[in-house]
């Protein structure tokens, strides 16, 4: 395994384990050199949203890092979401133009739900199907859907979502989730893998990670892997953006395994999906 390996997705497209996420990362030079820097350092993968209002910034970092890196689009992964107030037919076909746009790019290689809104995420759903269907974007999946959201888009729908981006971490480990996307085919994503850093000074993570020679960020990005869960951390610094890459020279045993599993407590740092007002 290493910075390139993909997993399948139930369509057959081929997605990274691991990629960049630009939460919180807003527009400007900060912005572009952490997406260039990430491309130039072997990262395929690279995850925005509408509502980050950094799309901008994130074409361009794509645009450099792809010149630097000497690559073509085509071995790029990129993601972004239709954000709450554009959850209608129309107007997520519209968001999706305009996000495309922002980028300057063709298409994406996945587009998402971000939010699972009551009464309007079905809606949407069907706008990602016919851009699906009409070969504008590559996958189509949800962000933030707990089961029931699951099995009620689920009911309706022609196709159903290749990944769900939930946020995961030790602390909120979504095993049932994890259980019923498993069983279904779609791939769980983490977003906040390392609960936006509330996690790196644990004590048992930094047990472990000293017994592999390893940080306690590197050990949590090397445990969703391991749980088979697509991973994208956030960071703007090149060192940690190398620093958090190289995950795929050693392996976590079983039992060190069950040890981050034990960290559970249920704990949100986000939005709870079924009780969000936004």
């Amino acid at each position: 395994m290493n910075l390139q390996t993909t997993t399948i997705l139930n369509n057959g497209v081929k997605m990274p384990w691991f990629g960049l996420g630009v939460f919180k990362v807003e527009e400007g030079p900060v912005l572009v050199n952490s997406v260039k820097s990430a491309i130039k350092h072997g990262y395929r993968s690279i995850d925005t949203a509408a509502i980050y209002e950094n799309e901008a910034g994130v074409g361009e970092g794509i645009r450099e890092g792809l010149a630097e890196a000497g690559i073509t689009r085509e071995e790029l992964f990129v993601t972004s979401k239709v954000w709450n107030a554009d959850l209608g037919y129309e107007a997520t076909i519209a968001a999706y133009e305009r996000s495309l746009e922002k980028l300057g790019l063709e298409y994406l290689d996945l587009y998402l739900v971000h939010w699972p809104v009551e009464g309007k995420f079905k809606e949407a759903w069907r706008a990602l199907e016919k851009l699906y269907k009409d070969g504008r974007v590559r996958a189509i999946g949800v962000s933030n859907f707990q089961v029931h959201h699951l099995e009620e888009l689920m009911a309706d729908a022609e196709i159903k979502p290749m990944v769900n981006q939930v946020e995961y971490h030790p602390r909120l480990t979504q095993k049932e989730v994890q259980a019923f996307c498993r069983e279904h085919g779609i791939q769980l994503e983490a977003w906040s893998p390392l609960m936006q850093g509330g996690l790196l000074d644990n004590e048992i993570l930094g047990e472990i990670a000293g017994k592999y020679g390893k940080s306690a960020a590197q050990v949590i990005l090397r445990w969703d892997l391991q749980n088979g869960v697509v991973t994208i951390p956030k960071s703007v610094k090149e060192h940690r953006i190398i620093e958090n890459s190289q995950v795929f020279d050693f392996e976590l045993s079983d039992e060190d395994m069950q040890r981050i599993d034990e960290l559970n407590q249920n704990h949100r740092v986000g939005p709870d999906p079924d009780n969000f007002d936004f």
